[in-house]
């Protein structure tokens, strides 16, 4: 985080497609000094490359500065609601089992991005590490209840 003029906006990156998520935040917590301090959103806009938070209470280059280089965090319950369908929190993916077909081939370990898309490590039962692509077409369904994930049957895809 860093910011933006004058009058306390915050610049924020963000990852495209999520302005609709962002924008149905109404507090948001700014980690400092091992804290998590919370704030109000008061408005938010968008630039090509950044999000710009207006926090209320936040009205000068000097009072945001003490935020600089902080990062922002959304409540995990305030997000959940906010979700899509078709969208996941990285963490409850995280610890999820995954299976080809009916036949459970490992589970996964952690959420990365390489810019185009999220990539899920999946750690298969003989213990090797693979990445594999969240999308539609390789990601056939996430279960979040009985926390299973069912991925295409793709050779080399766990490999």
């Amino acid at each position: 985080m860093n910011f933006h003029g004058i009058n306390g906006e915050a610049k924020v990156g963000y990852t495209k497609g999520q302005e609709d998520f962002l924008k149905s935040l109404s507090n948001v917590f700014i980690y400092v000094d091992y804290n998590y301090k919370p704030f109000k959103v008061k408005s938010l806009k968008f630039t090509s490359k950044f999000a710009i938070f207006k926090f209320e209470g936040i009205n000068s280059i000097n009072d945001i500065l003490l935020y600089k280089g902080c990062i922002i965090y959304a409540d995990k319950s305030e997000a959940e609601e906010n979700l899509e369908n078709d969208e996941f929190l990285a963490d409850n993916l995280i610890g999820m089992n995954v299976f080809i077909n009916e036949k459970r081939v490992g589970s996964v370990t952690g959420v990365s991005s390489n810019g185009a898309q999220p990539l899920l490590s999946v750690k298969t039962l003989s213990g090797n590490i693979s990445l594999v692509p969240f999308v539609k077409e390789i990601v056939l369904d996430v279960n979040k209840k009985k926390k299973e994930i069912k991925i295409a049957d793709i050779k080399g895809l766990l490999d």
